[in-house]
Formats: structure tokens, sequence, C-alpha cells
């Protein structure tokens, strides 16, 4: 079960923590101190190019795609233990980097993530996508790679941010068939 966070609320673990769940670049580049990290499993969720970059990954005129957690599945990522006392900041910088501007593409909620290297549940924040945003789609993996073979923002190339993700989840023993199909469909650079 998962719960809609409202936006101050300090979600924290009975132990006191704060756990972000990191799927995409998150995982490569959290951007917040942390105590902790361990490789981690949602369940009910998977990492999808699900939404529309026309800030970050791409532009108005030619829109990149970001990942978002989409329904259905099982997602392998990081889980990033935050003390409590540092949450309401590391919050603070997860709504602007994941909402810039309040849009609200994501949905920040608490779910139960398995810490993979103790077998631990854990509640952590993770960032799901909107389904009835203007911004969510289902592109078919050609359409995926064409829009991440053109796609540059204010983040950088769309490709880094596939290419990233891919390396360091195949680093951390993790392959996603998704991705790797839309990195295959890349034009060259």
């Amino acid at each position: 079960m998962s719960e809609v966070l409202p936006a101050l609320s300090p979600p924290l673990d009975p132990d006191g923590h704060l756990y972000v769940f990191g799927y995409g670049s998150l995982i490569w580049k959290p951007g917040f101190p942390h105590a902790g990290l361990h490789p981690a499993l949602l369940r009910g969720f998977h990492r999808r190019f699900c939404i529309w970059s026309r800030l970050y990954r791409g532009t108005p005129e030619a829109p990149g795609l970001v990942l978002g957690l989409d329904r259905g599945g099982a997602c392998r990522g990081l889980a990033f233990r935050v003390p409590g006392v540092e949450a309401p900041e590391v919050l603070d910088y997860l709504q602007e980097r994941e909402m810039p501007g309040n849009e609200a593409v994501y949905e920040r909620r608490m779910l139960p993530v398995t810490l993979l290297d103790s077998g631990r549940v854990v509640q952590a924040v993770a960032f799901v996508a909107d389904r009835a945003h203007a911004s969510y789609c289902r592109p078919a993996a050609e359409l995926a790679a064409a829009a991440i073979a053109q796609g540059v923002g204010q983040m950088g190339p769309n490709r880094d941010y596939l290419l990233n993700t891919v390396a360091h989840l195949r680093a951390m023993g993790v392959r996603d068939a998704g991705l790797d199909r839309i990195a295959a469909l890349l034009p060259p650079a």
C-alpha cells in the first residue's frame, strides 16, 4: 500500500530515518548527503521512460524523455538512508529537482522497499509518474529512442541520461530490458 504525501510532510521510516528510492539519475547523481546506501527492490512499479521533458532533457520544441516509476512489475534501484534531522532539507531539494516550478509530473509517495543487503523492509519516498499529467506518455521503444537521441535540455543530452543510467544499473548487476532495447535503438552519436 502506498500513501501520496503532502508537500511538507516529513515521511520518516519507523527507525527515524528518511529513505529515498532512486531508480534513474538519483542512482548516479543523488545530489544530497546521505548516511547509507542500500541495493533495494520496489514491487508494484517498474522503471520506464514515460515523462516528456521540456526542461531538463529537452525543450518545448524538441522534448526529450525522462524516467518515471509506472504501475506494475518491480524495480531494482538504491535506497538512500538520510538521518531524520536532515529530512526536511533533502525533501525540499528533491521536490525542486523532481518537480521544478511545482510542475507535478510525479506523485511523491511513501512505498515499502526491500533492502536487498539485509532483507529489511523500509518505508521510502519515491516519485511515481502521474498518469493524469499531460507530460505522461507510453512511447514505443523506437519513438523513445528517437526522442532521446535528439533531446538536449538544461541538464545536458538525453542520450547521456539514458546511457549513464544503463551503465550504473549494470554496475549494480541490474539489466533493464526496456532501457537496453532503447539504448540499442539509438543512432550513433
